[in-house]
């Protein structure tokens, strides 16, 4: 694992559905969500607006990070 892996949150900016926002992640989730969309043909803006349309009442950043968990392991049983 690099030394950045556990580096404080960073601000990155998205448009959900023409609205601008922004979240918080580690470099290592925010590195991992580009992979996964890039992999499955999604812009990152509009894979976030699918999380964010099934997350409930949990934040974005966390929904964003235990996406990128699961997503992560479900390809690890694969």
């Amino acid at each position: 694992m690099n030394s950045n892996a556990h580096a404080r949150p960073v601000k990155h900016s998205l448009t959900l559905r023409g609205h601008r926002t922004s979240v918080s992640l580690e470099d290592i989730f925010w590195q991992k969500f580009r992979k996964i969309a890039a992999e499955n043909g999604k812009t990152i803006n509009g894979l976030a607006a699918e999380i964010d349309e099934g997350r409930g009442d949990i934040g974005l950043a966390s929904a964003l990070r235990v996406f990128v968990l699961e997503y992560t392991l479900n390809q690890s049983l694969e």
